[in-house]
């Protein structure tokens, strides 16, 4: 393979890194979480900085109106609790207060998706993506490993407006090269090939670069995008590689309604339509087990991308 493992770590451990790099860096940059400083691994930011940090306690939608006003006198509130709690429940606190004015929140949040594992299908958000990428103004980034997430973490806090920060919990391999730049809106071609383009994000970008190694061993050649930032989405990549290969395969750890894939689709029906497979979760609920259980049986893991691969290659 192109991309060797360097490391095996958990992406929320990538926002903590990065989180207390910005405590030396950015005056500026606040911190808040709700009840989950060791989740969101906030405590080196918290030893560096303790008079920048708000401990909210387990009321999220307070968090996002402190972090709105923040924003007035020139700070840069990163807030921080599980994907479900920065986003279902508190979306009216976040497109009234937020959204709606443009504040420079930036909204962080773990255990998205299914491999948060064992807590369950309360706490395993699979709509968060379609929720806040329909914000207006919203940026939406789901990053694939630690290296990407602390690039990210840094990238945002430099960004002007409104941040949905997408990671995990789970330990996975790190394959992102330390010093890559992270540009957000812009895709990252991680393999060439002529067959089919796989488009993937978060967790999926590892498992699609699985998929499309024991695919090349087996004559189909892939070529494997990753794209971490779902909106704006860097429809100038996509557009390049179906026009190579006319036919797409998304990979998301998501429901398949309002994800990466429909945003992918709707873009190609307006300016390449191309035949698409979805490699997502099937407009479900999840529930307990450990990750991979939950990839293997939802059908988002690699040998569910190899799957799509040979789907498409047959119409």
């Amino acid at each position: 393979m192109k991309y060797e493992v360097l490391d095996k770590k958990d992406t929320r451990s990538g926002f903590g890194a990065g989180l207390a790099e910005l405590a030396d860096k950015n005056p500026n940059v606040v911190a808040l979480c709700a009840d989950l400083i060791g989740s969101l691994k906030m405590e080196k930011f918290i030893e560096k900085a303790p008079e920048r940090f708000i401990q909210v306690g387990i009321a999220e939608a307070n968090m996002m109106g402190i972090a709105a006003g923040l924003t007035i006198n020139g700070k840069i509130p990163f807030t921080g609790t599980f994907a479900n709690f920065s986003t279902s429940r508190v979306y009216d606190q976040i497109r009234q207060s937020i959204a709606y004015s443009n504040k420079n929140v930036k909204i962080c949040a773990s255990h998205a998706g299914l491999t948060l594992g064992e807590d369950g299908a309360t706490h395993q958000v699979l709509e968060d993506i379609g929720m806040m990428k329909m914000l207006p103004g919203m940026t939406v980034i789901n990053t694939c490993d630690y290296n990407q997430t602390k690039a990210a973490t840094l990238a945002i806090a430099d960004f002007e407006g409104p941040v949905y920060l997408r990671f995990g919990r789970p330990v996975v391999p790190v394959f992102i090269p330390e010093d890559m730049p992270f540009e957000i809106g812009k895709g990252i071609l991680l393999q060439e090939g002529t067959d089919v383009t796989i488009v993937a994000t978060g967790h999926l970008v590892w498992e699609s670069l699985l998929a499309a190694d024991e695919l090349e061993k087996e004559g189909i050649s892939c070529e494997v995008i990753n794209i971490h930032t779902i909106k704006p989405l860097d429809e100038e990549i996509i557009l390049k590689s179906v026009e190579k290969t006319g036919k797409i395969v998304t990979a998301e750890e998501h429901n398949y309604l309002g994800g990466l894939g429909e945003s992918v689709a709707g873009m190609l029906a307006r300016k390449r339509p191309t035949i698409q497979e979805f490699v997502a979760v099937n407009d479900t609920f999840g529930e307990s087990a450990t990750p991979a259980e939950l990839m293997k049986k939802y059908g988002i893991d690699a040998d569910a991308v190899k799957a799509a691969v040979k789907r498409i290659m047959k119409r």
